[in-house]
């Protein structure tokens, strides 16, 4: 595997077969990826659910800033942009509270948010 072109326009079969593995193995993190989100939002939506029984507001500011605090931690342990992370933790942060938002009006207004 010396070359990534044999010149005539055609990628060179070994070039071409990692390539296919290397792509196998991203997909198969993506698909973990979205399975480990579906996890964390089930568990969000339970401390949603629990909030709007208590009265709780859907945000806790100061949770969030230790958690984006840790996560920049982890994401330099792991040689990973932290400013990144915190990102990507912060996009998560906002379609909870909206997660919340939206179950503490559904608790008040007596309707049901159906979760799974």
């Amino acid at each position: 595997m010396t070359t990534s072109n044999t010149g005539n326009g055609d990628v060179d079969p070994a070039v071409r077969a990692e390539l296919a593995r290397l792509r196998d193995s991203i997909d198969n993190i993506d698909a973990a990826v979205v399975h480990m989100l579906a996890e964390r939002f089930k568990a969000t939506q339970q401390v949603g659910h629990l909030k709007a029984r208590h009265q709780l507001p859907p945000a806790d500011p100061a949770r969030e800033a230790r958690q984006i605090e840790r996560l920049r931690t982890l994401a330099e342990n792991a040689k990973l942009d932290p400013a990144f992370a915190e990102k990507f933790l912060n996009f998560i942060i906002a379609e909870v509270i909206r997660h919340h938002e939206r179950i503490a009006e559904d608790t008040v207004n007596g309707t049901t948010t159906v979760t799974d």
